[in-house]
């Protein structure tokens, strides 16, 4: 950050008029000169640097004293006669701006002194200040915030805007004499005056919302989204088992575990090693809440010991609706898995939320901790015993989320009971799903690969840097860092569709390994750079609801319906119209590989929202 007095801001010129007579010697004295503001600013362009050095300096020799010595010496008489009886000559010059108060709606004005200044002495030609430097020589020079013109003796206002001396992060202002530093829509002012933050509490207690604008069942009471109601209260199981309440996954109305499963136990991460965040942002029990919802839905889903439900909803019938989920009439159908059909990955990736939930809790609800802990343990025990991928065996789900491979949730898994239970069996299981399975380059951390976060949890529990960091390091975050391409801002683009996500699981994954102690600065410039690249540095937010120019248009159905009772209907969806209902918090997509971005919501490449997009977003905020 540039210095509020940069010590170059000294602007000289000289000018030596000869006097035509030399009077006596005198010592050095400064002799400051009266302005007129709305004079001055006539005569100059806008505002520069505050700095008390910057002050413009010329030189004059009065040629006055010889011609009219007489006359002088009346006027010397007279004002040594005012000063006798105590008329004290004066006048105030300051830069205009006496703003004392600091920031004030994050615009702040930086405070200039004034000063008192003396009579002019005569022959003195200067605007602003006089300083004798040898008997009828002068310096000029100009206030704070001024320099001196090319006569030598009047000052102009610099434009630090301009000139690129304000060390405003966002916003400058010239104002004469002075300037204004602001920070852009959602961006705090720090007491420095000209450093702007992102308000990252507002970005956390606005990401929860969006979990509670997708959840599914029947609303609580106290439910703070207004345009949501009561939905897919009916969804159950073969034989009929409440299938009621999780969320959906992203702008359409299906359950679909594994994306939900990890989104919940990133979510859950970022609470545990993080919850002085939540405090601090005052969102500790909506947290808790958004977790308790994910972990009610998951313990219904498990129907038997071996038998749990993986998927609701037809893929077809859904995406032939556009409407509000409160609407929905279509039929619903659910999918499980069991020791015939297993699903390794999903029950794994389950197992591992739920363990982690459980230590959440712990401080909280003891006994729900460890109901929690218990489902995560037989969870655990069938996905390790009865091996396979979901969408293997659940056709309707590898419409849409697809799995290729079961081993690094199993790791996951073992490695969150590890952490929940201390019990050395857990770490064991860890240990031997990680070496039965290769680890090559991980192309992101997210719903298909949890390899990230079993190694960053293995480097955790075992302190083991020498044979895990690498994982980490070397076959994940350097090469997003270093490897992959950047569009022409600075985003790490790994895949257009969505490219927000890929961006901000991976700043995560940075932000862990600095938080466990390895590649701290390196790392954590690096994920700052990518998450305030979503939240505004490009000019524009990436987050509804938060910060400059965000986006209007989400792909989501029930954000885009009108007011009840209107209909809503698939002509909603291309309606080139702000959403009517807001999905506050929610992350879309984001640009291309160019940094075009635009806010169409047809287009689910740059404007999907789902779950796991968020959990990849908030948990680098938190």
């Amino acid at each position: 950050m540039t210095s509020l007095f940069p010590s170059n801001k000294v602007g000289q010129a000289s000018l030596k008029l000869e006097n035509m007579q030399n009077g006596h010697a005198k010592g050095k004295k400064d002799h400051k000169v009266d302005i007129d503001n709305n004079a001055k600013t006539s005569n100059n362009g806008n505002a520069n640097p505050l700095s008390p050095s910057n002050v413009g300096v010329g030189v004059l020799k009065s040629s006055f004293l010889a011609r009219h010595a007489k006359l002088f010496a009346f006027v010397v008489g007279i004002v040594l006669a005012l000063v006798a009886v105590g008329i004290a000559v004066g006048v105030v010059i300051g830069k205009g701006n006496n703003n004392k108060g600091g920031v004030k709606d994050k615009n702040t004005t930086i405070d200039e002194p004034t000063t008192t200044l003396e009579p002019v002495p005569v022959g003195c030609q200067c605007e602003h200040i006089c300083t004798e430097i040898s008997p009828d020589v002068f310096e000029c020079s100009c206030q704070v915030g001024y320099e001196l013109d090319t006569d030598g003796l009047s000052c102009k206002d610099i434009d630090e805007c301009v000139n690129g001396t304000s060390g405003c992060d966002h916003t400058c202002t010239n104002t004469v004499g002075s300037y204004t530093c602001s920070c852009r829509t959602g961006s705090l002012m720090q007491p420095d005056q000209h450093t702007c933050v992102y308000d990252y509490n507002d970005v956390l207690s606005k990401s929860i919302l969006f979990y509670d604008a997708q959840r599914s069942g029947k609303m609580p009471d106290d439910y703070r989204i207004d345009w949501r109601r009561d939905s897919a209260v009916d969804d159950h199981g073969d034989n009929g088992e409440d299938l009621s309440g999780g969320y959906y996954d992203a702008g359409d109305h299906l359950k679909l575990g594994l994306p939900m499963a990890w989104s919940a136990g990133v979510l859950t991460w970022g609470f545990i090693e993080f919850r002085d965040a939540y405090e601090s942002a005052g969102e500790v029990e909506n947290m808790l809440s958004v977790i308790k919802w994910f972990t009610d839905y998951f313990i219904k889903c498990h129907t038997d010991t071996n038998e749990f439900y993986v998927h609701v909803g037809s893929v077809t019938l859904d995406h032939q609706y556009w409407g509000r989920a409160d609407d929905m009439t279509m039929e619903r159908p659910a999918y499980k898995v069991n020791e015939t059909y297993p699903g390794s990955d999903c029950v794994g990736d389950t197992a591992a939320a739920m363990a982690a939930a459980s230590i959440a809790f712990r401080d909280y609800d003891s006994t729900y901790s460890d109901i929690l802990l218990e489902e995560a343990r037989s969870l655990y025990t069938f996905a390790s015993n009865y091996t396979g991928k979901y969408s293997d065996s659940v056709a309707e789900a590898k419409k849409v989320y697809e799995s290729s491979k079961y081993q690094d949730e199993l790791t996951w898994a073992a490695c969150w009971l590890y952490k929940a239970t201390g019990e050395q069996y857990y770490l064991d299981e860890a240990l031997v799903w990680f070496a039965a399975a290769p680890q090559p380059k991980s192309y992101a951390f997210g719903w298909d690969d949890t390899s990230v976060g079993h190694r960053l949890l293995l480097l955790e529990l075992t302190g083991n840097s020498g044979t895990y960091l690498k994982y980490v390091t070397t076959k994940f975050v350097d090469n997003y860092m270093d490897n992959l391409p950047k569009t022409p801002l600075g985003l790490v683009f790994r895949n257009e569709w969505g490219s927000l996500r890929y961006a901000s699981a991976a700043a995560f994954a940075a932000l862990m390994t600095a938080h466990y102690g390895y590649q701290t600065t390196e790392y954590i410039d690096w994920a700052a750079s990518q998450l305030n690249y979503a939240l505004g540095d490009t000019g524009r937010s990436f987050v509804v609801g938060f910060g400059e120019n965000p986006p209007e248009r989400p792909h989501h159905r029930g954000s885009s319906c009108p007011d009840r009772p209107e209909e809503c209907k698939f002509r909603h969806l291309n309606l080139d119209a702000p959403s009517p209902q807001p999905l506050t918090g929610a992350l879309v997509g984001g640009p291309n590989a160019n940094d075009e971005y635009s806010d169409d919501r047809s287009n689910y490449y740059t404007n999907e929202v789902t779950l796991d997009y968020n959990a990849g977003d908030r948990k680098s905020v938190v």
